[in-house]
């Protein structure tokens, strides 16, 4: 509902105290799990009531020509953040395969994306409808409306994000490569970037691939734009790269580390969401753990320079599971991942 954890962390906080307070009231056990779930969505709809929504570096701006460098970042309040996927424990023994697929779905980055971009209240009705999977009475009971009115959200909501998303989620993307291709695709990847090889890095990538790096509203696309970046940029040779693979928003990511000199080991740099499309990457978003307190712009070009935000690393970096730092001796290390999705019908 929010796309933000630290928004969420504090929405479940205030739901979980409004649930402590009235649980007097609640007669009927059975009840339990849509009273909770109708707190925790009229405490989003608060929330979203007073406050912007958060979006992509996509959705803020267009994308920038290769030839030209970040600008400044924007305040941290304006981004979607990404979420670990274990944070939801899904896994095929602990719901039935159909919920697993539909709950891992609801978690991807660009339906999280198209989500802010609806009404709150659509937004309800999507998520409590598709993601978690009430009858449309429950969540017209929810939220205080009629069995129509539900069902008609429902179909602009649908719509909407359909427009968005396109037709193929990630999961489908995922479940059709298989695990053994996707495996090679990240580890080409990585050995692409700690080789500060641009023309492997880009050979990976769709023809209209985007990359974008919140805080900064730049972003660049399509995948020659990139190339030139990359080769001014991060991959001209000034940064050595590690990097530590896990799972974010149900999408393979990974946790890119930068050679510092003085601490003589490398450091936490930002977390890389990886999309996928015909076996290729066709969305990269890097979700950058350094200060953006540097008066001058110019700083953001040479942004793994910058000093570490603590709360950016606590947020992303420690929140995955993810190590503080990698010794220079450390092999590209892999997470325990689940890639091969519960099977649904392919047709």
């Amino acid at each position: 509902m929010l796309g933000s954890v630290h928004d969420a962390d504090d929405a479940l906080q205030d739901t979980l105290l409004r649930a402590w307070r009235g649980a007097a009231g609640l007669r009927d056990a059975s009840s339990a799990r849509p009273w909770l779930f109708s707190i925790a969505t009229n405490v989003c709809l608060t929330e979203l009531e007073r406050r912007s929504k958060r979006v992509l570096p996509h959705d803020f701006g267009p994308a920038s020509a290769g030839n030209m460098p970040p600008g400044a970042p924007q305040i941290e309040s304006t981004w979607i953040e990404p979420y670990p996927t274990q944070g939801m424990g899904i896994t095929p023994s602990d719901v039935n395969p159909e919920a697993s697929y539909e709950l891992r779905e609801g978690l991807e980055l660009a339906l999280v994306a198209a989500l802010q971009h609806l009404a709150a209240t659509q937004r309800a009705m999507l998520i409590l409808r598709e993601v978690i999977g009430f009858s449309a009475s429950e969540v017209a009971t929810m939220l205080q409306t009629s069995v129509p009115s539900v069902n008609s959200g429902l179909q602009r909501a649908r719509a909407a994000v359909r427009e968005r998303v396109g037709p193929r989620t990630q999961q489908q993307a995922l479940r059709s490569l298989g695990d053994d291709d996707l495996h090679r695709i990240v580890n080409r990847y990585v050995e692409a970037w700690e080789g500060n090889d641009v023309d492997a890095f880009t050979s990976l990538l769709v023809e209209d691939a985007t990359f974008a790096m919140p805080p900064l509203a730049t972003w660049y696309a399509p995948r020659a734009a990139i190339a030139t970046w990359a080769r001014a940029f991060p991959l001209s040779g000034a940064w050595r790269w590690k990097t530590v693979l896990t799972e974010a928003n149900a999408q393979p990511a990974l946790g890119f580390y930068s050679w510092d000199e003085r601490a003589q080991a490398y450091l936490p740099f930002a977390l890389n969401v990886l999309s996928l499309r015909h076996g290729l990457v066709s969305d990269v978003t890097a979700f950058i753990v350094r200060a953006i307190d540097a008066p001058e712009p110019e700083a953001y070009q040479r942004f793994p320079e910058q000093p570490l935000d603590a709360r950016q690393v606590n947020m992303t970096f420690e929140r995955f599971g993810l190590p503080d730092c990698v010794s220079p001796s450390a092999e590209n290390r892999s997470s325990v991942l689940h890639y091969r999705r519960p099977s649904r019908s392919e047709s």
